[in-house]
């Protein structure tokens, strides 16, 4: 995988992770929320349910208030009263039925063929006793009691909720119940939409965690699209520079064989050929023969001093066999002797052991040419009587300072100007090849150039 599609990847994954996160707590949030007005809603409505039935058993035990205070207990007052309770009746599936203690049906106006039944073992659909569990609940002084039961309008069992109390000079368990068909109908309603709500939910953050992904995902490509136009545009115009570097560096040795060696060489043909002809003359000629030969052997040691300088500028033979820190002590001293009386030119080397021939080839090359780099960059630029280049090596890292006290320049005008700090740049581009950085640092009082290298990038380009 490359580096920008991992970048791509380390931005979508946890973004994609932390949408799902919200997700499973917005459906858990939900879940519960639901849940919660479910109970919610199922109380209310078993709340108004029970102040119905309790309501209208206190009606049934009013319209019977007449007929029981009386003390009777004869057959006559109690046919007077299933009558009477046959007439109460509110909607298709409200009624009232009775009991007697020993769970024998006494009046059942919507099922009377259960009238006269022993119904004390009888049992609903889910297995209860539901008659006992009634008489159970009137002794006890009445109360509610959820039941199965066939429903009379939809000839259906379904779940029902009953109040009974006990008439005990009669015998008698009285109550009526309300199914709650309707109430399940409307719990599994409030579910549905709850349901769908929190599927619509999911939905949309799934939809923006996507739109976020694919947003990212197209930022992301749109980005590498972009840098990597920049890197092609920044490789062409390394390219190019490394080919002007060239141009330039071949454009110098040009001049210098055709300016300097190709003319002394051809004034030393030209004087050995006239010397060859004086040596056939008079002895005066010879002498002048001999005399123009020396000649030509001091302007051969001019020539081989001007070979071995080209030699030097292009890899100084001293780098290779005593190291960079020899290296740069020559240098100072050619620089030294260049400059003249005004100028004060020191070198430090202030490493903790002769480590200079131990460092990759590379390396020594690279401050070797900062080094050049640097000193041309004060010779044409900064007016400086005093330059110091350091030399420092330690267990951590290798450090090359080169210092001076010229008139300093602002390195902000420097890098914006395309034309200008291409010593800089290469200097920083150099030392950025080996793993090391560039520090800059100049004012009025003078700059300071370091390049450092640390341990680990040093360990890394010696060859295993």
């Amino acid at each position: 995988m490359k580096l920008r599609q991992k970048i791509i990847f380390l931005a979508i994954v946890p973004l994609c992770l932390a949408f799902t996160a919200i997700a499973l707590v917005v459906r858990y949030q939900a879940v519960e929320l639901a849940s919660q007005q479910r109970a919610a809603v199922e109380a209310a409505y078993l709340a108004s349910k029970n102040t119905e039935l309790r309501h209208y058993v206190d009606l049934a035990q009013h319209a019977l208030a007449h007929l029981y205070d009386t003390g009777r207990t004869d057959d006559a007052i109690k046919e007077e009263a299933r009558h009477l309770l046959a007439d109460l009746e509110f909607g298709d599936d409200g009624y009232f039925f009775v009991y007697d203690d020993t769970g024998r049906s006494i009046m059942h106006p919507r099922q009377p063929e259960l009238v006269g039944s022993e119904m004390w073992n009888w049992r609903d659909a889910s297995g209860s006793f539901t008659i006992q569990h009634l008489i159970e609940r009137a002794r006890q002084g009445g109360g509610y009691e959820r039941y199965l039961w066939r429903k009379p309008s939809s000839k259906t069992v379904a779940p029902k909720l009953g109040y009974v109390i006990s008439l005990p000079r009669w015998g008698w368990v009285i109550g009526t119940g309300i199914y709650l068909d309707d109430v399940e109908a409307a719990l599994a309603q409030i579910d549905r939409q709850n349901s769908g709500y929190l599927h619509q939910t999911l939905l949309l953050i799934a939809s923006i965690a996507l739109a976020s992904a694919l947003a990212v995902g197209l930022a992301g490509l749109l980005l590498n699209l972009s840098e990597h136009r920049v890197a092609d545009a920044k490789l062409r115009q390394l390219a190019q520079r490394v080919v002007r570097s060239q141009e330039e560096e071949r454009a110098r040795l040009s001049r210098d064989l055709h300016d300097g060696i190709s003319q002394w060489l051809v004034s030393i043909k030209l004087q050995i050929e006239a010397a060859l002809v004086r040596l056939n003359g008079t002895p005066e000629q010879a002498a002048t023969a001999r005399a123009g030969f020396e000649k030509t052997a001091t302007q051969i040691n001019g020539v081989l001093a001007e070979v071995r300088r080209i030699s030097h500028d292009l890899r100084p033979a001293i780098l290779d066999d005593l190291g960079l820190a020899a290296a740069l002590e020559h240098l100072c001293g050619e620089w030294r002797d260049a400059a003249g009386a005004g100028v004060e030119i020191v070198f430090e080397n202030q490493a903790q052991a002769d480590d200079g021939a131990t460092l990759p080839d590379v390396v020594n090359t690279v401050l070797f040419r900062i080094a050049q780099e640097a000193l041309t960059n004060i010779a044409r630029h900064a007016g400086a009587s005093r330059i110091k280049v350091r030399l420092y090596q330690g267990h951590n890292l290798l450090m090359l300072q080169v210092q001076d006290n010229g008139h300093g320049f602002d390195l902000g005008q420097v890098d914006d100007h395309s034309r200008h700090g291409i010593g800089l740049r290469n200097m920083r581009e150099r030392i950025e090849a080996v793993g090391g950085e560039l520090g800059i640092d100049s004012s009025p009082a003078g700059t300071s150039i370091s390049a450092v290298i640390a341990r680990a990038s040093l360990l890394s380009l010696i060859p295993a």
